[in-house]
């Protein structure tokens, strides 16, 4: 089977959406499947070799409280045509498949039986850019798209206001082979203080500002507490930094990026693992991360991270945008060494439901009920 992964994003830009895209990539050509990645690309992405096919030069555009990279171009459809017809896929994964430009417009050209992953929780464009042409294009490229997955019940319960079903859930993975004990912590954050633990992108709705908050009156509690920092992010960190010397906070460690082979190093690091994230995430990937390396969470009560933690048995969860809630959950396992090596036990075993392996393979049955589906309604 040849398939083809199309991406809306800048794949030379981490995300979520890129690296679901890598995970698959990775577990279909070991199983022997002939694979292409097209994706827009703001400088050459040389890790897939003549695999990768870029396709649009992607532009950065604030969006739900984030920025977006995606190419605006109205003339992608030459090079997409081309790509078609040279490659003769049997199938076409589109990730987000009614964004603009380039997924929109694969589905449009494309040959192929076409499923689509709807990865975003709310907020994301697609549907309300350019109404109602926008309304207009996605009546008129809907039938092409002929088996449609979400990422979880709160992508559904999004994506299911303007897109009719039936959809399959099949959640996002997790590398467990890399995201286990058998890697070097950090040593020289080994000094005797605790470790928590942030990862992801320096944006207002992950919710950094509430757990310097609640760092803030942690400290006052326990002294020998450290805070990392770990992900991108220039316009908010600077303004993170001065907050946080504003106040006289100690012990907050703005790491910036970490590599793909150091992001574990950083989970093995701590003893506990949060993000408070507002809202807008359909699953949260970087909480399997860390409850694959067997660390408790404590996040934010949102649908998409409600739907991977389970309150009191693998994490804790609070409402968003009260980080006095969030430093007491901080406290209960910053003061309690035995809650937090279970919570990180029934993590760690939660977390290989998600292994990338069985969710992969989950995926490739589905490409195969709907070929088998197509093929049978086309006969």
């Amino acid at each position: 089977m040849k398939i083809a992964l199309v991406a809306p994003y800048d794949f030379a830009h981490p995300g979520g959406v890129t690296n679901h895209i890598s995970a698959l990539d990775r577990e279909y050509t070991q199983l022997g499947y002939d694979v292409r990645i097209i994706s827009p690309a703001s400088r050459p992405v040389t890790d897939f070799g003549d695999r990768f096919i870029p396709i649009g030069r992607p532009f950065p555009i604030p969006s739900s409280e984030s920025i977006i990279r995606v190419p605006i171009s109205l003339h992608l459809a030459p090079a997409i045509k081309k790509v078609v017809a040279r490659e003769k896929f049997d199938l076409v994964h589109l990730h987000e498949p009614f964004m603009p430009m380039l997924c929109s417009a694969v589905l449009r050209f494309s040959d192929a039986v076409n499923v689509g992953t709807f990865h975003a929780a709310e907020g994301r464009p697609g549907y309300n850019w350019g109404r109602p042409i926008s309304t207009w294009m996605i009546r008129q490229r809907l039938h092409k798209l002929h088996g449609k997955i979400v990422v979880s019940q709160a992508a559904l319960a999004y994506h299911s206001r303007y897109i009719p079903g039936p959809f399959e859930i099949i959640p996002n993975g997790v590398d467990i082979e890399r995201f286990s004990d058998d890697v070097a912590p950090f040593e020289e954050y080994l000094d005797g203080k605790k470790n928590i633990l942030f990862v992801s992108r320096l944006e207002f709705r992950k919710g950094l500002n509430y757990l310097l908050n609640a760092f803030l009156l942690v400290k006052r509690e326990m002294p020998d507490v450290r805070l990392l920092v770990v992900g991108r992010g220039t316009r908010l960190r600077r303004r993170y930094e001065r907050w946080v010397s504003k106040v006289g906070l100690e012990d907050v460690v703005f790491v910036g990026f970490a590599s793909y082979q150091d992001l574990p190093r950083y989970y093995k690091t701590a003893d506990i693992f949060s993000v408070p994230a507002t809202g807008r995430e359909s699953q949260g990937l970087i909480l399997l991360e860390a409850m694959a390396m067997g660390k408790p969470v404590v996040a934010t009560s949102i649908p998409g991270y409600a739907g991977v933690i389970n309150h009191g048995e693998d994490g804790l969860l609070v409402p968003p945008r009260n980080y006095h809630e969030l430093a007491q959950a901080l406290l209960t396992l910053l003061n309690n060494e035995k809650l937090c090596q279970q919570m990180g036990a029934k993590g760690q075993a939660k977390s290989k439901d998600y292994d990338w392996k069985v969710v992969s393979r989950r995926l490739l049955d589905f490409y195969q009920r709907t070929i088998d589906q197509v093929r049978g309604s086309s006969s």
